[in-house]
């Protein structure tokens, strides 16, 4: 098992001039200290509903109202901009760049915990004798003997019967090969959404790890603590 990286097709480096936007950097920064709660005003907001800040501040009183704890009102303020940032933009440019933003929050979590060197973005995996997977894998962790990959979605309507299979792929073929391989989805969506997504796939979901909206610090621990 080797990891390469991605093609330079167009889409690529189209991506990844979204990729390296510092709002997003900026807005992952954000989001990987922030509380549930604040994490569900960003999903809320970056779904471009509406563009009121007022009415944000009164949708979510525990984030903005005269209790909140200070330090937490000013994250609360400085997520609500970069989500009304994002949301302001058009359709098509604002679904890939929250996209963006779940791998960078992904690759940000986990640098916490295996280092910022393990970390990598749009590799693929290679195995012999098995033909290479198209699409890369959107964040890895690339450690001997404890390699992980993951596909980050937004949204748990992103979960698809092509993910799955190429994720429970990789994972068999790195069994098969005596290596250690954790694969998973990464989606910035409530665990009930997935898990329900997940229920109507035919495709293969054991062996696959979800982390959802409520989970992602899990990312930064090690598993069991």
């Amino acid at each position: 098992m080797r990891f390469q990286d991605a093609a330079r097709d167009a889409r690529a480096v189209v991506y990844a001039g979204i990729q390296a936007e510092p709002s997003v950097a900026a807005a992952a920064g954000l989001l990987a200290d922030a509380t549930p709660a604040q994490r569900v005003l960003a999903r809320a907001v970056m779904n471009g509903e509406t563009s009121d800040p007022d009415g944000w501040r009164v949708t979510f009183p525990g984030l903005f109202g005269d209790g909140a704890d200070p330090a937490e009102h000013d994250r609360s303020e400085a997520i609500l901009a970069a989500s009304l940032a994002v949301a302001d933009r058009g359709e098509q440019v604002r679904s890939q760049v929250r996209g963006a933003i779940v791998e960078a929050l992904t690759a940000v979590l986990l640098a916490r915990r295996v280092g910022d060197g393990a970390v990598r973005r749009e590799r693929r995996i290679l195995f012999d004798g098995v033909a290479a997977e198209i699409h890369p894998y959107d964040v890895t962790v690339e450690r001997p003997g404890a390699a992980e990959a993951y596909d980050c979605k937004w949204g748990a309507r992103g979960i698809n019967a092509d993910v799955l299979h190429q994720l429970d792929d990789a994972r068999q073929h790195a069994t098969e090969e005596g290596e250690r391989l954790a694969v998973g989805l990464v989606v910035f969506d409530a665990a009930r959404s997935c898990r329900a997504r997940l229920t109507a796939q035919t495709a293969p979901v054991e062996g696959i790890g979800l982390v959802s909206l409520e989970t992602l610090d899990g990312l930064a621990r090690e598993p069991g603590r």
